[in-house]
């Protein structure tokens, strides 16, 4: 028999079980608890955006929620079942004069994804980062009050330049998922709802990453120098930057005959550009640059060759992060075309142009920006990295930042997309 003190809080616990499983069936939806299939709409437009939204969608599924995906997705998102109404490669334009050759392709994009989603909606759409085509959807679907919640994965840049544009997000976006702290404190102060999600890499590239190991996975010799190149993934960024990368490899080659070269491409096609785009070097150079295109659904090849080599000579962009979270020596570099880096350069808010000095809040990495951007000062940075002590510097700094990215406090995306999918 159990006392009257033992009954009440028995009854007590009883009571707050009760309370718990409502307060999880109305914080997740009825859908978790129920047969109804959540529909989930979200976009992408490159590599990066790709593994993110492949990681988003097995989240969901690894939490039992019964959930269908729709859009604009990469070949991982596709492997896992997305159904992908347009290639993610017609969003890959990069630049403000870019853009604007482009507009009336990505005008039909936009009009057929809101067209569907007019007839057929969704519950929610997930914009991830492609800020300038994910906004303005966002936008749409709020001026025709289609009943859609609307999400941006991947800040904008909007602490960094064209700051006004936060106004418009807070019109358009019901909520921001942020990769960094210091995203979300610039949304709270102006209103915006904000989860500091963490970038997903951060948690699951060790602190630990030998290069031995990285070598012998892609059949490379543990005792030479390699040095990665990577122009980007973009048709466009291998035509303007590629030129920029063999250049200095021509220096150093000269210099340092036995040193190889590693370009990572991210499909087929790309990997024949490349090709063609060092047809006409030496031969003996020629030699001594290895493309190595991708082989797996989930396109890791520009982070295993960045892995597998001693120094990374990169494009400014997302992958300067991944280089920093392998604790590779490396040195960053862009060319925009003449009118857009104008533009840009008045815009522009803070000092740096890369993710690892902008985290670290000093310069960390060498940045060759525009007229900087050079075969012959790329040559110099990157030999100046073939000292071991300097390099050893700048890779202590990659780790400390590394991690700085996981010792903060962070929310899970899923939880964070259903709960905004709750409010009214």
């Amino acid at each position: 028999m159990f006392t009257n003190r033992e009954q009440i809080a028995r009854s007590c616990l009883i009571q707050c079980k009760i309370i718990l499983l409502e307060s999880f069936k109305s914080f997740c939806g009825a859908w978790v608890l129920s047969k109804q299939k959540l529909r989930i709409g979200i976009v992408v437009g490159e590599v990066s955006g790709d593994t993110l939204g492949v990681k988003l969608m097995r989240s969901f599924r690894e939490q039992g929620i019964d959930v269908e995906f729709e859009g604009i997705g990469g070949p991982q998102m596709i492997a896992e079942g997305f159904h992908s109404y347009y290639p993610m490669e017609i969003l890959s334009v990069m630049g403000i004069v870019e853009v604007l050759k482009d507009l009336k392709k990505l005008f039909a994009v936009r009009d057929g994804l809101v067209e569907r989603w007019t007839e057929h909606p969704v519950d929610i759409f997930i914009g991830i980062d492609a800020p300038d085509f994910n906004l303005r959807l966002s936008k749409t679907i709020k001026e025709k009050n289609l009943p859609i919640k609307t999400v941006q994965y991947v800040s904008p840049s909007v602490w960094a330049w064209r700051q006004g544009r936060v106004h418009g997000i807070k019109r358009s976006i019901d909520l921001v998922l942020c990769l960094f702290p210091f995203e979300k404190t610039f949304y709270e102060n102006y209103e915006v709802a904000a989860a500091f999600v963490g970038h997903p890499l951060a948690k699951q590239l060790p602190l630990k990453n030998p290069i031995a190991e990285a070598k012998h996975q892609l059949g490379l010799s543990a005792h030479k120098t390699h040095i990665a190149l990577l122009p980007g993934s973009r048709r466009g960024e291998i035509e303007r930057l590629l030129p920029l990368l063999t250049g200095a490899a021509d220096t150093l080659h000269r210099k340092h005959p036995e040193v190889e070269f590693l370009i990572p491409a991210i499909n087929d096609a790309r990997k024949h550009q490349i090709e063609q785009g060092i047809q006409h070097l030496d031969a003996g150079l020629k030699s001594k640059i290895h493309v190595l295109e991708n082989s797996d659904a989930e396109s890791k090849i520009g982070r295993m060759v960045m892995n597998a080599s001693d120094i990374v000579a990169l494009a400014s962009g997302t992958a300067t992060l991944e280089a920093m979270l392998l604790h590779r020596p490396m040195v960053t570099f862009y060319k925009l075309n003449w009118l857009t880096y104008i533009i840009a350069k008045f815009l522009v808010k803070i000092p740096y142009y890369s993710l690892p000095n902008i985290i670290a809040g000093k310069k960390v990495i060498e940045e060759l920006i525009q007229a900087d951007a050079t075969p012959q000062h790329l040559a110099t940075e990157i030999e100046r990295l073939m000292d071991h002590e300097t390099a050893h510097i700048q890779m202590m700094q990659h780790l400390s930042m590394h991690k700085q990215l996981i010792s903060g406090n962070t929310e899970d995306p899923v939880q964070a997309i259903l709960n905004c999918l709750k409010t009214g």
